[in-house]
C-alpha cells in the first residue's frame, strides 16, 4: 500500500513525513514545480500484534505496513494542458492521497500565497486534480471517438462502453466533482486502473498545525467520499520522532500530550483504502498481513503465498478477541469457537488464520 504525500509549497509535508516516518529530511523552503519524491515504509501500530507476541513468544514479528511517498513540486497552475512525466507517473501509482494543509503562522516560512488559508489551499490542490483528469478524459475521448470512426464495425466491443464511462467522468470533472464520488462496477475500475485518475484516490487530509493545537473542524470543511480529516502539530511530532522512548515521553509530558498524533494518522491510512489485518501465529512467526476489505479465504492465502491461493483447501480461523477471552488455542478449541472456513468465507478483521492447502 502506497500513500502519496501532497501539498502546496511550505505546508509542512517533509515535516509531516518526518513525523510519520522517523526520517530526518531537510525542511528547507519548497521550490514549485520542482520534482522531488522521498519514500519510506513504516509499521502500522496494532496493539493486538503485542499481545499475541507475548502469548506464542515467536522468533519473529511483523507488522502491517504503509509506504509514504513526500511528493515536492506540486503547486497551482501545475495541471494546466495536463500533469506529465514523473509528477503523473508518481501520482498515479499512489493508492491514495495524505493531503497536508497549512494552517501554521510562521514568518521564517513566508506562505506562497501570502495569507493562511487551510481550506483555500485543499480547494486548490482538489482543481489541480481535477483538471488533470479532466485533460486525460477529453484525450482519451478524442482517441476514442476517432477508432470509431475509422474502424467502424471492426472497432473492439469495449470500447463503446469505454467510451460511455468517459462521457459520464467529462461531466463529472466538468462539474469540479472528483470521480471517487460517482459509481461504477469492479469491472469498469479494473478496465481504467491504468489511467490513474487523480480524483479516484482516496484522501486523509492531514491539517498542519505546526506546534499549536487546534480544532481541526474550525479550520476547514471536507465532505467528500472516500476522505477523512486529522490534525497534526507536525514540528512537535516531527521532533519527537527523532526522540528516544524516554526522551519523548519527558519531552510529551512537559507539553501536556497524551497521546502521539502520528500512530493515529498512520492507523487512518490504513483504514483509507479499505484494508484490514488478519494473522498468522506461531513459535517462528506472529505477523499481521494485509487485505482489502471483503476479501474471501482464498485471497487471504494468496497475501500470504501464491502457491497457497493456488491450492487452497480450508482456512482454520480464530477470532482475535475470542482467543484473547481464551487464553489459548486449546482453550478456544474446547468452547467450539475454532472454526474451519471454505473458500466462500469473508475474512475480517483480526481473524487468525492457518490456510490448509494441497502442495
Amino acid at each position: 500500500m502506497r500513500l502519496g504525500i501532497i501539498g502546496l509549497p511550505n505546508s509542512g509535508k517533509t515535516t509531516i513525513f518526518n513525523a510519520l516516518t522517523g526520517q530526518n529530511l531537510s525542511t528547507g523552503a519548497a521550490t514549485s514545480g520542482q520534482f522531488e519524491v522521498h519514500t519510506a515504509i513504516v509499521n502500522v501500530p496494532d496493539p493486538r500484534v503485542e499481545k499475541l507476541k507475548a502469548m506464542y513468544n515467536p522468533r519473529k514479528t511483523a507488522y502491517a505496513t504503509v509506504t509514504y511517498a513526500d511528493i515536492g513540486g506540486l503547486d497551482k497552475g501545475i495541471s494546466e494542458g495536463g500533469l506529465k512525466g514523473q509528477f503523473r507517473t508518481e501520482l498515479g501509482q499512489a493508492d491514495g492521497f495524505l493531503h497536508v494543509v497549512r494552517a501554521f503562522e510562521d514568518e521564517t516560512v513566508p506562505h506562497p500565497y501570502e495569507t493562511v488559508d487551510p481550506q483555500r489551499d485543499l480547494e486548490s490542490l482538489d482543481s489541480e486534480f481535477v483538471l488533470s483528469d479532466l485533460v486525460v478524459v477529453e484525450n482519451r475521448i478524442e482517441k476514442l471517438n476517432n477508432d470509431m470512426r475509422i474502424k467502424g464495425k471492426n472497432v473492439d466491443k469495449s470500447v463503446p462502453a469505454e467510451l460511455e464511462l468517459m462521457e459520464r467522468f467529462k461531466i463529472q470533472l466538468e462539474a469540479e466533482k472528483p470521480l471517487l464520488e460517482l459509481e461504477i462496477t469492479p469491472e469498469q475500475a479494473k478496465a481504467i486502473r491504468g489511467y490513474g485518475f487523480l480524483t479516484l484516490k482516496p484522501v486523509l487530509v492531514v491539517v498542519n498545525l505546526g506546534d499549536e493545537a487546534k480544532d481541526v473542524n474550525t479550520l476547514i470543511k471536507y465532505n467528500r467520499t472516500g476522505s477523512n480529516i486529522v490534525g497534526l502539530q507536525g514540528k512537535i511530532e516531527a521532533e519527537l520522532s527523532q526522540l528516544e522512548p524516554e526522551d519523548a515521553e519527558m519531552f510529551m509530558q512537559e507539553y501536556g500530550i497524551t497521546e502521539l498524533s502520528a500512530a493515529k494518522v498512520i492507523r487512518l491510512s490504513y483504514e483509507l483504502l479499505a484494508i484490514q489485518s488478519f494473522f498468522t501465529v506461531g513459535e517462528d512467526e506472529v505477523r499481521a498481513w494485509s487485505v482489502r476489505v471483503g476479501a474471501t479465504a482464498p485471497e487471504a492465502a494468496g497475501a500470504i503465498h501464491s502457491d497457497l491461493q493456488k491450492g487452497f483447501i480450508r482456512a482454520e480461523v480464530m477470532a482475535y478477541e475470542d482467543l484473547i477471552a481464551g487464553g489459548s488455542e486449546a482453550a478456544l478449541k474446547a468452547s467450539g469457537k475454532f472454526r474451519l472456513e471454505g473458500k466462500e468465507y469473508i475474512v475480517k478483521d483480526g481473524d487468525i488464520v492457518h490456510i490448509r492447502h494441497s502442495s
